[in-house]
């Protein structure tokens, strides 16, 4: 037989997961002549004297953080391949882990404030209410710097802060440090921060144009088809913008949307005349012209977006989270997610293999120097070589 050629076929095929255990072995040795007894010393464990190792912890947070896979479903996943941990256990390591990520985690929150232009929303979050055996709402908060848009030379990070209600203080404490325009939905609690002027209120035309779509949507208004138009063409103008440095994008839309805005503005004011102030078209209107120079501070500097979007982005995976583990177990356990989120929301922004980030950074953690803590960060992370390991 010769052989005339070969057919290649590929399949597809999936490898199950699997655990193993490392055993750390640590001889004693003691000397003959002065009896002192010697032993190499323990390496650092993320817990310590605990079961898990960094691999193990990084799976399980990945899970439930970015995957949104619940502890309980993790549970029985894990006993599926003849691993028992309970639910209750998991938590503790899921405590334990937020604990030893705190330093990262305020470290991160302090390069995110030391910008000068951040987006911020919130969401809200199910908390389970001590001895009522019902939930109250909480609120997690995220603050999001993403110059990709204009070039910029910062990298993109996240940061979320938890609180038990929605009260205008809270954004007050997370902002305390921060200088800059922040990009907002028109939430009151942020009034009082806009006043003091160390921060500027930028608006977001994304949701003005929501409230037209609602309207157009429910009863297939021409006046809401007219401005879902208006503002389509001031989104068209920043799509050229994209990617260009501050300069070019202030210059492009002070030349074409200003004339855009300016007979938007006009026709608002025209058509909220015409109509009945009870309507829902007309609160959409008035939504707009009460937030006018908010909304068009984008024109004038081009390191802001014409919309909030990338903190809506940011909290997207919150809500899908909530609706597969339901609610949080307490406070303390929507500050865990905060900070927890944090750090995945910003290895996401950076493009990161998720697992392999924080399996890394939970096994280098305890032994990290505190001064060079932000070494750790997304964006600055380099995973050990084999030398440095050894």
């Amino acid at each position: 037989m010769r052989k005339l050629g070969e057919d290649v076929t590929e399949v597809l095929e999936y490898v199950p997961s699997s655990f193993k255990v490392i055993r750390h072995v640590r001889p004693k040795f003691s000397c003959r002549k002065c009896e002192a007894i010697t032993q190499a010393a323990m390496p650092s464990l993320a817990i310590e004297r605990g079961r898990p190792g960094p691999g193990l912890l990084a799976h399980v947070l990945v899970s439930k953080y970015a995957d949104h896979l619940p502890l309980y479903r993790q549970s029985e996943i894990y006993a599926r391949e003849g691993i028992d941990l309970e639910r209750s256990t998991l938590a503790d390591w899921v405590g334990r882990s937020a604990a030893l990520l705190t330093p990262l985690v305020e470290a991160l929150g302090k390069d995110v404030m030391a910008s000068d232009v951040l987006h911020g929303d919130d969401t809200p979050v199910p908390v389970l209410a001590p001895g009522t055996g019902k939930t109250k709402t909480g609120r997690l908060w995220a603050y999001v710097r993403d110059e990709r848009p204009h070039n910029g030379g910062r990298p993109p990070a996240a940061v979320f802060f938890y609180s038990p209600d929605r009260k205008g203080e809270h954004p007050r404490r997370h902002l305390k440090s921060f200088k800059g325009t922040l990009h907002a939905d028109g939430y009151a609690g942020f009034n009082a921060i806009f006043e003091t002027g160390a921060i500027v209120e930028a608006a977001c035309f994304a949701h003005v144009r929501r409230k037209f779509f609602d309207v157009h949507a429910a009863n297939g208004s021409p006046i809401g088809k007219e401005a879902l138009d208006r503002i389509a063409s001031l989104y068209g103008i920043e799509e050229e913008a994209r990617g260009k440095p501050p300069d070019e994008r202030r210059g492009l839309r002070q030349q074409r949307s200003t004339p855009l805005l300016d007979d938007l503005k006009s026709w608002l004011a025209v058509t909220r005349s015409k109509l009945s102030p009870k309507t829902d078209l007309a609160a959409a209107i008035r939504y707009a012209l009460t937030r006018w120079p908010a909304l068009t501070r984008y024109r004038d500097d081009g390191r802001l977006e014409i919309d909030n979007n990338a903190a809506e982005r940011a909290i997207r995976p919150l809500a899908l989270g909530r609706k597969n583990y339901l609610f949080a177990g307490s406070d303390t356990g929507g500050e865990r997610a905060a900070a927890i989120y944090s750090l995945i929301g910003t290895a996401k922004l950076n493009g990161l293999d998720l697992e392999a980030y924080l399996r890394d950074v939970l096994a280098r953690l305890a032994d990290h120097p505190i001064n060079r803590v932000a070494d750790l960060l997304p964006w600055s992370w380099a995973p050990l070589t084999l030398a440095q390991a050894a």
